[in-house]
């Protein structure tokens, strides 16, 4: 059952002249997310959609026995949109539920890991964070609490590099810091400044669909 809210939002984001167009996610009137976002991914060049895998590998394992890449997601929404993607890639991939008792879905896939170049389009930095922060990524799941985005990686030179491609950008991002030394010393993050939370939300945006009905509560006229 798709999930109500009581908001929804419209707003095309704009790269270099190129604007592309984004649907209302109706939820209340009952538009499936999964769809809207395979709408979306038709515009989207195969270099594109290697960059957002590429992001959205962090938040994934892979197997030296079986030479898979593995996906785990309580939502098993967002692993149907990467197995769209992995389809127009010419990738085969299978969901699963983890055991009958929880509530854990699992995404496998034998598509080979693209390597990250140097030099991105403005689009292809665009669709990495997109898929850095759809996996790893952070924001508030009510509409009611203060807003936030927040990266947050094991990998400091892995974040420094997100923050390089936000601020190329023109997203403006606080300092990569340790939250607790105590806790965790390896574990860094990062939040974008409050002045670029609208600027993340037009251009930015997401293709997980809680975040992406989240977003668009946020942005409601």
């Amino acid at each position: 059952m798709i999930e109500k809210l009581d908001c929804i939002g419209e707003h095309p984001y704009n790269i270099n002249m190129r604007t592309i167009p984004r649907e209302v996610v109706s939820l209340a009137s009952g538009i499936d997310p999964v769809e809207t976002t395979r709408r979306r991914l038709q515009t989207a060049s195969k270099s594109e959609l290697e960059m957002y895998l590429l992001g959205a590998f962090h938040d994934a394992t892979f197997s030296s026995k079986h030479q898979t890449i593995r996906f785990s997601q309580s939502d098993i929404d967002w692993l149907k949109i990467l197995q769209i993607i992995f389809v127009k890639l010419g990738s085969k991939s299978w969901i699963y539920k983890e055991g009958k008792q929880r509530s854990v879905w699992a995404l496998e896939t034998t598509a080979k890991l693209t390597k990250l170049h140097s030099s991105l389009t403005d689009m292809e930095r665009v669709m990495y964070i997109k898929g850095y922060f759809d996996a790893e990524g952070g924001m508030p799941r009510s509409k009611d609490d203060f807003l936030y985005f927040q990266f947050s990686q094991k990998d400091k030179s892995d974040l420094e590099k997100v923050k390089t491609y936000l601020e190329e950008l023109g997203i403006n991002c606080g300092l990569i810091h340790n939250p607790s030394k105590k806790v965790d010393a390896n574990y860094w993050r990062f939040f974008v400044s409050r002045n670029s939370h609208k600027t993340f939300m037009k251009l930015i945006y997401s293709f997980h669909p809680r975040k992406m009905r989240q977003m668009d509560c946020r942005m409601k006229i």
